[in-house]
């Protein structure tokens, strides 16, 4: 299978500080991919760099056979790489609807604001918020300001969506409601690279996992493999969660 997305031994450096070492691994398309790994291990450095926020130090990202390294983030973005953000950044003051609008403006080639905001209501119908439409940005909650992000980054027609741990902050029900959310993404033809650190989620909705420690590349595979692999469990998951997961593997 043809990869959408590749990386081929990438670095970024800050300094003499390694942020990202020589890593390498392929998104293939229709996927969820998860990317794990501690706090500091390289995770949104990762997801920056797919996104043109930084330029590799070395190595290669290909979207769709084309090297995207030199490329600015709007050119990124117009190819059909979106993203959401770890630190939710709507615009505050702006209408719900209006912070989707400016998406579908910049990136799908609505010709209007009009144009703009019929797009933007699609997708808010589909994540549940076309209610708070008019509705200040500032004035959602959390898990519905969760939603906005998803409904600006589908307003972008992503081919690729990265998503940066969207499910932080919210509780068990949500968690849920989300998961379906993300399933469906892929039914509508989008493929996922999901950020995240909660093991539930990776376990239930990725193909595949790649885990990440002090910037490197320690794991590839499916997720009951990763999550046995020594080097995980010593650097990330921990002996409680490797005899859970064995637990369970064993009753079924």
């Amino acid at each position: 299978m043809t990869a959408l997305l590749q990386l081929k031994n990438v670095s970024r450096n800050f300094g003499g500080l390694a942020a990202l070492s020589e890593v390498s691994f392929d998104v293939h398309p229709g996927e969820i991919l998860g990317l794990i790994g501690p706090n500091g291990a390289g995770k949104t450095t990762l997801v920056n760099l797919v996104t043109g926020v930084y330029r590799p130090s070395s190595g290669q990202i290909i979207f769709e056979d084309k090297p995207i390294n030199r490329l600015k983030s709007y050119a990124i973005a117009r190819m059909g790489i979106a993203r959401t953000f770890q630190v939710m950044q709507p615009f505050p003051e702006m209408t719900v609807v209006d912070n989707v609008a400016a998406g579908a403006l910049f990136a799908t080639g609505a010709s209007t604001l009009e144009e703009a905001k019929e797009l933007a209501q699609v997708h808010l119908e589909y994540v549940d918020l076309k209610k708070f439409a008019n509705t200040p940005a500032a004035s959602l909650t959390l898990p519905n300001r969760k939603r906005l992000e998803l409904a600006k980054s589908l307003a972008m027609n992503p081919k690729l969506l990265l998503l940066d741990e969207v499910m932080a902050g919210i509780n068990s029900v949500e968690i849920d409601q989300s998961l379906g959310l993300i399933k469906s993404l892929v039914e509508k033809g989008i493929t996922i690279l999901l950020i995240e650190h909660i093991m539930k989620v990776v376990m239930s909705v990725c193909s595949r996992v790649v885990v990440l420690h002090h910037g490197s590349l320690i794991c590839e595979g499916q997720p009951n493999y990763v999550t046995s692999d020594p080097q995980v469990i010593k650097a990330y998951l921990g002996s409680k969660f490797a005899a859970r997961q064995n637990r369970v593997s064993h009753e079924q």
